[in-house]
């Protein structure tokens, strides 16, 4: 997955680019219609929005939905792959994690743990 962003004018399919905004954690990630969750940090900079069991980032790993290393929460909805979720205007992602003790595990949130 590239964090690109194919330029109107270059695009061989035609598509214009319409902008949108989500909410990453409190902050405000610009994107473009059609981009995924995770198209859009990744070309925001954002390499890493989940911490594993060492504590180390974990981001895009396989990028079509098989790994799950790319799980966010989105508009409240838990376990959200980021790679296959079309970003909306005015989402909100929060990150997450499954590890006890890491910002964003469910037993922190008070949310149960799936």
């Amino acid at each position: 997955m590239s964090p690109r962003r194919v330029r109107a004018e270059t695009d061989a399919v035609g598509r214009r680019e319409r902008p949108l905004l989500i909410t990453v954690d409190g902050e405000a990630v610009g994107g473009n219609d059609g981009q995924t969750i995770a198209g859009v940090m990744l070309a925001a900079g954002r390499l890493g929005w989940r911490r594993g069991v060492s504590g180390a980032a974990r981001g895009v790993f396989c990028g079509i939905g098989v790994c799950f290393d790319c799980l966010v929460t989105v508009n409240a909805e838990r376990d959200v792959r980021a790679c296959r979720r079309r970003a909306r205007d005015g989402d909100v992602v929060t990150l997450q994690s499954r590890w006890p003790g890491i910002p964003g595990t469910a037993r922190e949130s008070g949310s149960e743990d799936r």
